[in-house]
């Protein structure tokens, strides 16, 4: 007979886990929350909302996530569209375009935006010799597209792969043209990942940082102006409000992407017959000529970020003197300090993280312990928060507290700050273990504990793996919620890097993001070949 690990077998090891769990949970996740709302004063919401420097703050969030999303949205599904369905020449290749993009960190697309097409940009000023400025809602409208779409080709991508083709098939043995089929057809089944799609980049360009910081100018947004406040004007109370402004909208969306992923999962599901381009469904030659061009023009541009950040690391001084120079590059060892502290905390963050999201997936989806919905619930807040509202909230707490210990609270944000994914990919990987393993180990004595250490977590591995890769490689490029703890003795490279671009040093900020990046494809590549030895073991 089957059952749940939990409560009716006493083993002090698990209740002590649990009980570490949930106090952590509770200390970095729903102590945080309550006590920024202790701090919210009934005055400072009539300072925001009576002002029109704030009320035009909220609306060029409202605006630029709205348009970025949407934007982000079209050029994403025709992407994916192009690549799954229309069968484009090099449908292989574009599609590790987006992947490129998508795991290098977060701010280089915002620097490479601005070494492109910036006042001294390559793209406006050498090969255009316009003297113009990008800086504002237009510039980081264009760089958040380009942060942005990835995430809705892969959404977009997936959704169009599990799509049934033989629904296509039978439309055109109708009689039905391709265009028909595609309003018909195609895109009401496409409709449940371009919702999802949309309301997930809504939300990330909400709480985005770093673009902001480094292209907006003057164009002020929510993300900044939060930090602007406690920082510049030590308002923490006005802060706070513009926190949860942002907040309520950010929760509403992720909460209902969500709902609609979980209700359209099992209505668009199919059992085989995954889409398929062949010749009798694919697109017309005009239309995948366009989709070729679109494909070819967003993939140009990503590639050329990446090109700039490597120029600009050896180049003289970006858009004056283009002379070859090591001097940036040799600059990075004057941030060897920094650099070392980057990694050290991403590493001890990641496998905190790792570990905390495995007990917890452990608790929840294989035991019979107390508190399992609250559990489920509090580690996934962060996904649903923006980083600087939780960056607030742990430097609030934290100094009611007064503790300033700069190491242990980076590694903590960077340690809750993705766990909702870790948290995510491990309970996929445990809920395809089998039961009836735990039944047949208890049978032949072994204790609850052994089962979770030397069979759940074996058969789990490249679960765990990716999730410590994953917030591995997030940590070392976080930038929104950290900057609200660091201090002058812990710098970390993202923030360098933002400081650089911002006091116009495009060369050491290019060096330093490139070394950062770098690093970054270094982490994926190594955790490609754990898998493939991994695999190649086990066959």
């Amino acid at each position: 007979m089957n059952k749940k690990i939990g409560l009716k077998e006493k083993d002090c090891v698990l209740w002590l886990l649990w009980g570490a769990v949930v106090a952590v949970l509770a200390a970095t996740m729903l102590f945080p929350l309550l006590r920024i709302f202790a701090e919210l004063k009934a005055e400072s919401f009539g300072t925001v909302f009576n002002s029109r420097k704030f009320l035009a703050v909220m609306g060029n969030s409202a605006r630029s996530a709205f348009w970025g999303s949407l934007i982000s949205v079209v050029l994403g599904y025709a992407f994916a569209y192009a690549v799954v369905v229309a069968g484009i020449p090099g449908a292989r290749f574009f599609s590790m375009v987006p992947v490129l993009h998508l795991i290098t960190p977060p701010f280089v697309g915002g620097l490479s935006f601005i070494l492109l097409a910036g006042r001294q940009g390559f793209i406006t000023k050498t090969i255009l010799g316009l003297d113009v400025s990008l800086y504002g809602f237009w510039g980081l409208l264009v760089a958040q597209v380009l942060c942005f779409f990835p995430i809705a080709f892969f959404i977009c991508a997936q959704n169009l792969g599990n799509m049934n083709g033989h629904f296509a098939e039978s439309a055109l043995s109708l009689g039905a043209g391709r265009l028909r089929i595609f309003f018909t057809v195609t895109l009401p089944l496409s409709l449940p990942g371009i919702s999802a799609s949309f309301l997930f980049i809504l939300v990330s360009i909400l709480s985005d940082f770093g673009n902001p910081l480094i292209v907006a100018g003057r164009y002020k947004v929510l993300a900044v102006e939060i930090y602007t406040q406690l920082t510049g004007w030590v308002d923490s109370s006005v802060s706070v409000v513009l926190g949860i402004v942002l907040l309520v909208p950010s929760v509403i969306l992720f909460w209902v992407q969500a709902w609609l992923v979980k209700k359209y999962a099992v209505k668009t599901a199919t059992v085989g017959g995954r889409f398929s381009s062949s010749d009798s469904v694919k697109s017309s030659l005009v239309a995948r000529t366009l989709l070729f061009a679109v494909c070819t023009f967003l993939s140009l541009i990503v590639l050329a970020q990446f090109a700039s950040i490597i120029a600009g690391s050896f180049q003289k001084l970006w858009g004056i003197n283009t002379a070859f120079t090591l001097e940036h590059i040799k600059s990075v060892g004057h941030y060897a300090q920094t650099l070392f502290n980057t990694i050290s905390y991403a590493l001890i963050g990641a496998a905190l993280s790792t570990v905390l999201a495995f007990l917890a997936a452990f608790f929840v989806h294989r035991s019979s312990f107390p508190l399992k919905k609250t559990i489920d619930v509090l580690i996934q807040v962060p996904a649903s928060i923006p980083g600087t509202f939780h960056g607030l909230a742990i430097s609030l707490l934290t100094a009611s507290l007064n503790f300033h210990n700069a190491k242990v609270l980076v590694i903590t944000a960077i340690s809750v700050g993705f766990i909702p994914f870790s948290y995510r990919i491990i309970s996929s990987s445990m809920m395809q273990v089998r039961t009836t393993l735990d039944d047949a180990a208890l049978s032949l004595g072994s204790t609850r504990t052994g089962i979770c250490g030397t069979i759940i977590a074996p058969l789990c591995s490249e679960g765990i793996l990716s999730s410590f890769i994953y917030t591995l490689s997030r940590g070392i490029g976080t930038v929104s919620a950290v900057i609200f703890l660091v201090s002058f003795d812990t710098p970390l490279a993202s923030l360098k890097i933002l400081n650089l671009a911002e006091q116009g040093d495009w060369g050491q900020a290019a060096s330093l993001a490139l070394v950062l990046t770098v690093l970054t494809f270094v982490i994926l590549l190594a955790e490609k070949l754990l898998k493939r030895r991994f695999y190649e073991h086990n066959s």
